[in-house]
């Protein structure tokens, strides 16, 4: 049995602003020693439901936050950044599932440090009309290889995302949600101990869980925070110009949306 992780560090126990998912801050270095642990609990209940092969993503940032020699040694890790897949880089259709870990609600929700790919850059991302988050946009990646989401972990809000987006999927609330900067979190162990059993029963369950498959052709639709960035994501090729903030792109294959969306984002980036 073959999984794939994607990790990011948002949604991990304690985690509540800026100080702790920056390399500069001062609550960086317990925040990523926090993801590296729920990273592993997610690996060991992997295991114990009979999991052969693990490879984990890393998913904040510049893509460097996990530690490598801290990590279970069953699992293999992608690091680094830019990759193709982003989030998901590494993901083919071989996997039998995958989970999410340590995942936040996109942006205009009340979640924990809520966004959408980037903060500073996307107001909102629509696909077919429909607002998304990273959750939906990489389980969508994860549909494309025939592979489920079946585990969702970070806060509550992000966790009932999950939920509306994919129907039947495991989740586990790390955190609850007081304002986007503060949060009623867990023990950091406790967390851990719910990951890891959590992670075992969706396994043990994975008949329960169906691929999200959104229907093509694919538009991605972005409106950003303000004006000057769509003027230069609208110089990419086979974009749409819908109003001053907003630009959009639709492929009939999902990867190629995907493409033009994060080239959208990286031309609009200062």
């Amino acid at each position: 049995m073959r999984v794939y992780i994607s990790v990011d560090i948002e949604g991990v126990c304690t985690v509540v602003n800026g100080t702790s998912t920056s390399a500069s801050g001062r609550d960086y270095d317990r925040a990523r020693r926090q993801m590296t642990a729920e990273a592993n609990a997610a690996v060991k209940g992997a295991l114990a439901a009979g999991a052969t092969e693990i490879v984990i993503n890393d998913s904040h940032g510049s893509m460097t936050n996990l530690i490598p020699h801290e990590l279970h040694e069953a699992a293999e890790l992608i690091q680094g950044s830019p990759k193709p897949l982003m989030m998901m880089e590494g993901i083919d259709a071989g996997f039998d599932a995958a989970f999410f870990v340590g995942y936040h609600a996109r942006m205009q929700q009340a979640g924990i440090l809520s966004h959408t790919i980037s903060g500073g850059t996307v107001s909102n991302i629509y696909l077919n009309g429909k607002p998304v988050g990273e959750t939906a946009i990489n389980a969508a990646i994860a549909g494309y290889y025939r592979t489920p989401v079946i585990l969702v972990t970070g806060d509550d809000r992000v966790c009932q995302e999950a939920k509306d987006t994919l129907g039947s999927v495991e989740t586990v609330a790390v955190k609850q949600a007081i304002t986007r900067y503060s949060a009623r979190s867990l023990h950091p162990a406790k967390a851990c101990q719910l990951i890891e059993a959590s992670a075992q029963r969706a396994l043990q369950n994975l008949d329960s869980y169906q691929l999200y498959l959104p229907q093509g052709p694919y538009t991605f639709t972005l409106q950003f925070i303000q004006s000057g960035q769509a003027d230069a994501a609208s110089m990419m090729p086979g974009t749409v110009r819908v109003d001053a903030s907003t630009v959009s792109f639709s492929h009939d294959d999902y990867i190629e949306a995907f493409r033009g969306l994060r080239c959208m984002i990286s031309l609009a980036r200062p």
